[in-house]
């Protein structure tokens, strides 16, 4: 099997503003706290010597290009990010960032938020806007059935309750 694999799509450019400001802050620890820490151990570790067989050096390049690799993609991120902190006037629609409750047909509700995929891993119940899930639930209405085909089978849902909530 090779190594080759075919470019993935960019995820979509909305973000919340309290998912901004945790990227922004993520970046500020990574460049301004844990970068110049780490720049000290490998000076450090490079005037030991022999540069060839000393792991503490080795390992600490390594966590730099680590570092040096998640700034360069936060940067890239946020520059083109679009803070979305406006709420809908239609508040019986799903649109991003909107709290919705859905009802599948054994009765058990889930509640997500549909946030943008840079922040969906942040808190258990955000789902990101590219998910089958938040596009099939993007512009339903309140008590709208969507269907999901899912690989164990098809899933349908009930929107039982769609909230917007002004964040702090």
């Amino acid at each position: 099997m090779g190594r080759y694999r075919p470019p993935q799509q960019p995820g979509s450019k909305y973000i919340t503003p309290a998912g901004y400001q945790h990227l922004a802050s993520e970046l500020d620890h990574l460049w301004f706290s844990l970068r110049p820490e780490v720049t000290k151990a490998v000076s450090a570790a490079a005037a030991e010597g022999d540069r060839s067989e000393n792991a503490e050096y080795i390992y600490r390049k390594k966590q730099l290009r680590e570092i040096d690799s998640r700034v360069r993609h936060l940067r890239k991120r946020l520059e083109n990010m679009k803070v979305v902190s406006s709420m809908p006037d239609d508040h019986n629609k799903v649109f991003f960032g909107a709290w919705v409750t859905v009802e599948d047909e054994n009765g058990d509700e889930n509640r997500y938020r549909i946030v943008g995929p840079d922040e969906f891993s942040m808190q258990k119940d955000y789902i990101s806007m590219d998910s089958p899930v938040a596009k099939a639930l993007m512009g339903k209405n309140l008590d709208d059935e969507i269907k999901l085909v899912l690989p164990g089978g098809n899933k349908r849902l009930v929107i039982v309750d769609i909230e917007y909530k002004a964040e702090s």
